[in-house]
Formats: structure tokens, sequence, C-alpha cells
């Protein structure tokens, strides 16, 4: 567990990576809420939570979970406005960073860099830092200028990183598939994970 003092996180040695996962209004909480489990079960990873308001609406709309449940998933979390939060800075080390699920209009403050919120700033310097942040966008259909956004974004070296079904795994339930993407992601973000890959036919 990470501690806090006089605002400062310290790392216990047992902590390799630090990951910063970003939850915005968009549907699909269930992804980040499973994302967050997975973390923490993960024993070298220290995992940073960030919240909008329309996330918090949607988590009670989608999910069994409180807000304050789902915050408890992570060691350390942030409030949205606090601006100047450890996240905001470059000089504060963080391995990666996740948004899951990142809404269109997130993905707007995002690509034209209007930091308006620490979500926000925070993939700001992610992006000016050179570390790798991966965004979860889910809308559809997708419009011209969210097609136009997310491609600079890549352009930018971001990974995109839709919620898309794998048929081939032919899954029962939404949960299998749930946990599967949540697999997927750990990969990207080059964590152990338990995906089950394509084995041929």
């Amino acid at each position: 567990m990470s501690i806090k003092k006089n605002g400062r996180i310290l790392f216990e040695q047992m902590k390799t990576k630090r990951i910063l996962v970003g939850i915005s209004g968009a549907s699909g909480a269930p992804i980040a809420i499973q994302l967050l489990k997975r973390l923490k079960e993960m024993e070298t990873v220290e995992t940073h939570l960030l919240l909008t308001r329309g996330a918090e609406l949607t988590i009670s709309q989608e999910t069994a979970y409180s807000a304050e449940q789902v915050k408890s998933l992570a060691d350390v979390c942030y409030d949205i406005g606090e601006i100047g939060q450890c996240p905001a800075s470059g000089s504060f080390p963080m391995d990666a960073m996740i948004v899951v699920p990142c809404s269109m209009k997130t993905v707007a403050g995002i690509v034209s860099g209007y930091s308006d919120n620490l979500l926000l700033r925070a993939a700001d310097v992610t992006i000016k830092e050179a570390r790798p942040l991966i965004l979860v966008p889910r809308e559809s259909p997708l419009s011209p200028i969210h097609l136009r956004n997310l491609q600079e974004l890549s352009i930018m070296g971001v990974r995109i990183v839709p919620p898309m079904i794998s048929f081939y795994q032919n899954y029962t339930t939404i949960e299998e598939w749930t946990n599967n993407f949540v697999e997927r992601l750990l990969e990207v973000v080059g964590l152990k994970n338990e995906m089950k890959s394509w084995s041929g036919m």
C-alpha cells in the first residue's frame, strides 16, 4: 500500500509500476471496475485513480457499485477538480495512463490540450512526457469529428483501444467479454495478463 505523508506519495520497495486510471462519463463503467480489480491483484502495481463527475453517474447507472466503492479499488484517488495534485506535473513518475471508458468530450479535451480538470491535465502530461497513454473510446457511430480527433491522437503515439468484441472467443456472457478485454488492456500496457489468444483455426 502507498502511504500519504504531507500530501506526497511514498512507495514501498515492492511497488515497481505506477498506473493512472481515468474514468470518464461514457458508457462502459464495468470495464473500468474490472481493470481496477485486476490491477489491485498485482502486488507490484500501485494504482492511481481519477473519476469525473459524469463517471460517478455512469457507475451508479451501469453497476451495483457506488463511487466510493470504486475509489476503494485504487491505492490513491484524486479529486478531479484539484488541478494541482501530483499527476498534474511531469516530475511525478507514472508508468502509464489508461482512460477507460473515454468519452468523446474527453478525447476532444486531450487532443486540443484543453486541461480544465485533473484527468485532462494528467493526459496532457502523459503525452508531453512521452509516456504510454491508452484510450478506450466508447461511442457509436463515430462522427467525422470523432475520427479526426482519434487519428490526431494516434499520430501523437496515443494507443486507441476500442472495446471490440472478439466473436471467435464464443463468449456466453458480457462478463466473459469484459474480463478478456481487460486482459487485452493489461497486455497493451505491458503487464502480465491472462488474455485468451488466437490459436488458429
